[in-house]
């Protein structure tokens, strides 16, 4: 073990996809698998000390944008549903390294799942969490990874959800660090609403248009901000059944220039840099990225979600108050060597003349000038008097002066 410390560092599990990984490049390269692993561990000897710098990602750290970008190895994200979003989404946390994600989908690949980008033919009848799993240990095998095929939405693989969510972290027994919903229903996306509101999860809720060019993205903390059962959707509350609204012949392409807006903001919320806004509108052909915040409703029908505005409201008022000390306005210049004063060209006197009466108004609200009164300012003083003369009888008099 000493002689390849790349091939036998981490977990059993982990060594076991390197060895593999050396024997495919064996085979392929026509050579000695023990040339292979001698190889390798002399590029790691030689360049142990670069990889990380290697690591195009960390220029995020370099840049000075997140302070700590091998935290992300340490998280745990549990995608629930691996189709347009959902797959495109796990691909690319797969390649920035992600410390553990978890796969939750019951269909089965389709030849009509090839605009993906990710899935590929011959993958074609396999559940979407086996073949997703199959590309994404080629891409990067360091990640763990836990599929389930099933439905969450059954009362059995509810409790299994739950109990996955609760303690299949990173650390067994610890819970998920995100849950990402990339679900195509309301049914499945009200089980992930009350299990995370049950458990006090924080979750992000997904969504992309049927014609691909428009998607939304929500960061729902339990407590502090509105689940899903507390704004449904209009067709929800409308209550028509959502079944209906499928039609066929619709462009469903997914696009991942759409998905990939969701992917970064999950990063940044991850790694704790920048803004992350509760609500993130898109839309790609009004170039519209709407954002807005939703407080959670008191009435919400999820019990849970009232308990969880409870214990939120408990913590905000046992947190200390930060004192707001509010700072006079500096006078600039009040006092100068030079005897230097600012003096009205107005006097007080002129001034009044100049106002109009002040109009009674309710209390807290005030004028910001008056109107003077026209007939008390009228202009009093020579006027000049009309005459019937044309206007050329007028200029020819001022030549002759």
């Amino acid at each position: 073990m000493g002689r390849f410390p790349l091939l036998c560092s981490g977990s059993v599990e982990q060594c076991r996809r390197r060895v593999e990984g050396c024997s495919r490049i064996s085979h392929l390269a026509g050579l000695d698998f023990r040339v292979t692993l001698y190889y390798l561990a002399l590029q790691y000897r030689q360049g142990k000390g670069e990889r990380e710098e290697n690591f195009r990602l960390m220029a995020l750290k370099r840049m000075g944008i997140v302070k700590d970008y091998e935290k992300i190895r340490t998280f745990t994200v549990a995608v629930v549903g691996v189709g347009g979003v959902g797959s495109v989404t796990a691909e690319m946390l797969t390649r920035c390294g992600i410390g553990k994600l978890l796969l939750f989908d019951y269909d089965k690949v389709e030849l009509a799942n090839m605009n993906r980008l990710f899935f590929q033919p011959h993958q074609a009848g396999l559940s979407k969490v086996q073949a997703a799993e199959h590309t994404l240990r080629d891409i990067n095998p360091d990640v763990q990874f836990e599929v389930h095929n099933y439905n969450i939405t059954t009362l059995d693989n509810f409790e299994h959800f739950m109990d996955r969510i609760s303690n299949g972290g990173l650390e067994e027994g610890k819970p998920v660090d995100l849950v990402l919903s990339c679900v195509d229903n309301f049914e499945a996306r009200m089980a992930i609403n009350t299990a995370c509101n049950e458990l006090g999860q924080i979750w992000m809720e997904s969504g992309v248009s049927e014609n691909a060019v428009s998607g939304h993205i929500q960061l729902i903390i339990p407590g502090e901000s509105a689940c899903f059962a507390c704004a449904p959707p209009l067709v929800v509350a409308a209550n028509i059944d959502e079944k209906t609204l499928k039609r066929e012949g619709v462009c469903a392409a997914s696009l991942p220039t759409t998905m990939g807006v969701v992917v970064p903001i999950l990063i940044q919320y991850l790694l704790n840099f920048g803004t992350v806004s509760y609500y993130l509108g898109y839309n790609a052909m009004q170039d519209f990225f709407p954002t807005m915040s939703m407080k959670p409703n008191p009435q919400c029908s999820d019990h849970n979600c009232r308990k969880q505005q409870e214990n939120y409201k408990k913590k905000e008022a046992e947190r200390p108050k930060e004192e707001v000390i509010e700072k006079e306005e500096e006078i600039v210049h009040e006092d100068n060597d030079w005897g230097i004063e600012l003096v009205s060209e107005i006097s007080e006197e002129e001034l009044k003349a100049a106002s109009g009466p002040v109009p009674e108004l309710p209390e807290g609200i005030s004028v910001a000038y008056t109107i003077p009164d026209k007939e008390e300012n009228l202009i009093t003083g020579e006027t000049v008097t009309e005459s019937e003369e044309s206007l050329e009888e007028l200029m020819a008099k001022m030549r002759n002066m």
